[in-house]
């Protein structure tokens, strides 16, 4: 475990020694360049470039996270079952469409740029956020949910202070998976315009610049790692404060 961990700050530390400060790193690129191409992308900053993919992966997953949230809910209160079907039809979309089809749909209604992008990456995230928290709120313990209702608690109640915190976790793992897709297939918002890591790759493709494939690659990479990491030690540290918060609930009101 101690191992991982100091694997993890090692890429951490040069991830972002490499994201600062790319030319230190032109020695190691160099080799896999021909004909005296250059070893970094220079023609936009990687810094800026990173920057604006995180950005657009945090508010896609951010906007897919409230839309799955909010049909989980619905669809687990009374009033809500019947639209069931319709709320998975509609997580379900992201999954039918491949992301380039989305973007090849919607550049003539939104232009060329970021818009297109964000769309696809909502649409992408939605199923997982979407399942997680069906599958958190409807399997909690009915003996939790009897003592929320035996307390007296309302349904909104019931729903922000005991549901919601419980389901939290597994809402979480549905983020992560949601927020980890969406950092790889960001990559192909820049065939769009969009400003994304992805533009370093593609310049390397057009120009045979292998060392400018494998910056965007390993940076993406590293990211995504490292993201999917910090969920983990998130998810771990909630799921072991709901467990005790859930066992203090049960006990508090029997």
């Amino acid at each position: 475990m101690r191992i991982v961990l100091v694997l993890r700050l090692i890429v951490l530390a040069l991830l972002v020694a490499f994201i600062i400060a790319p030319q230190g790193f032109a020695p190691l690129f160099a080799p896999l360049t021909r004909f005296d191409a250059p070893p970094i992308y220079t023609q936009t900053s990687i810094l800026s470039l990173t920057l604006s993919h995180l950005g657009i992966v945090a508010v896609a997953t951010l906007a897919a996270t409230v839309i799955a949230v909010g049909f989980a809910i619905l669809v687990t209160r009374p009033f809500g079952e019947e639209f069931l079907p319709l709320s998975r039809a509609v997580a379900n979309i992201g999954q039918t469409f491949p992301p380039v089809a989305v973007l090849a749909l919607a550049v003539p209604v939104l232009g060329f740029g970021t818009g297109p992008t964000l769309v696809a990456l909502f649409l992408y995230g939605l199923l997982p956020i979407f399942e997680n928290a069906l599958t958190a709120l409807t399997g909690l313990s009915p003996a939790v949910r009897e003592a929320a209702r035996g307390s007296g608690m309302t349904g909104w109640q019931r729903l922000v202070q005991v549901e919601l915190p419980l389901a939290f976790p597994v809402i979480l793992a549905g983020i992560r998976l949601s927020a980890v897709i969406s950092l790889s297939t960001a990559t192909i918002g820049s065939t769009v315009a969009a400003r994304t890591l992805g533009e370093v790759i593609i310049a390397g493709l057009l120009s045979g610049n292998t060392a400018f494939v494998l910056q965007g690659g390993l940076v993406v990479g590293a990211l995504a790692v490292l993201i999917h990491d910090g969920f983990v030690a998130f998810e771990s540290l909630v799921t072991r404060r709901t467990g005790g918060a859930a066992r203090d609930f049960e006990t508090s009101v029997s």
